[in-house]
């Protein structure tokens, strides 16, 4: 790529970890609120969100705008990528192209669940005291909870990986021991997070959910 690139490949890596990142813990932690707390628990998790001072402003510029361009610009990445460049260990040369491939993914994954979720609310289809209910009848569907099995995974390696990657090219973490650290704890991130996420799941599709979902087919784009 030409080296024009450097300040928008640099911000691009920024936005990943702070905000997007920091966002993506949180909405792991809501979501596990689920597991946790039950309908209940979800409901008061959300509302604890949604009650912040300037929220839409909050959202507007910590979420949606970092969302668009490092996912933008990620698809252009993905799209100049060499992946037979062996610049890496063959076992980086596959975090190289999966780090491609997840973002893909999860680019396209956020516009279908924030239409199948925030939109919906906003177009007064559902509501955010019925958020989890209306979870359950999405993922109650296995067609659609494979969908969000893999999304999940996908999104959570996405994250760690880019995270061990942002160390390595912010000079944070210099030579192989300190990346060999790094890369056993942005492993460890993967896994609680992943866990965080997968449980939010499962407990979508429990009977406490079920019990007041609203029938609803999620709307596939295209």
């Amino acid at each position: 790529m030409s080296g024009n690139s450097y300040l928008p490949r640099k911000l691009h890596s920024l936005l990943g970890v702070i905000p997007l990142g920091l966002f993506f813990i949180e909405h792991a932690l809501t979501n596990y609120a689920a597991f946790e707390g039950g309908q209940q628990g979800f409901v008061d998790a959300v509302h604890g969100i949604h009650k912040l001072p300037l929220v839409f402003f909050l959202e507007l510029f910590i979420i949606w705008l970092p969302i668009l361009f490092h996912g933008v610009y990620g698809l252009y990445i993905a799209y100049q990528s060499n992946y037979n460049t062996g610049r890496f260990s063959y076992g980086r040369n596959w975090a190289f192209a999966l780090q491609r491939i997840t973002g893909v993914i999860t680019f396209i994954f956020v516009f279908w669940h924030v239409w199948n979720t925030r939109v919906q609310v906003a177009l007064g289809n559902t509501t955010y005291e019925e958020l989890g209910n209306h979870m359950n009848g999405i993922v109650s569907n296995p067609v659609y909870f494979v969908i969000y099995f893999i999304a999940v995974i996908a999104a959570v390696f996405h994250f760690s990986n880019g995270l061990w990657a942002f160390l390595v090219s912010w000079g944070i973490t210099v030579g192989p021991r300190a990346q060999r650290i790094s890369s056993n704890i942005c492993m460890g991130i993967f896994v609680i997070v992943s866990v965080l996420f997968l449980l939010s799941l499962f407990a979508f599709r429990s009977d406490e959910f079920a019990s007041a979902a609203a029938a609803f087919s999620p709307v596939m784009f295209g």
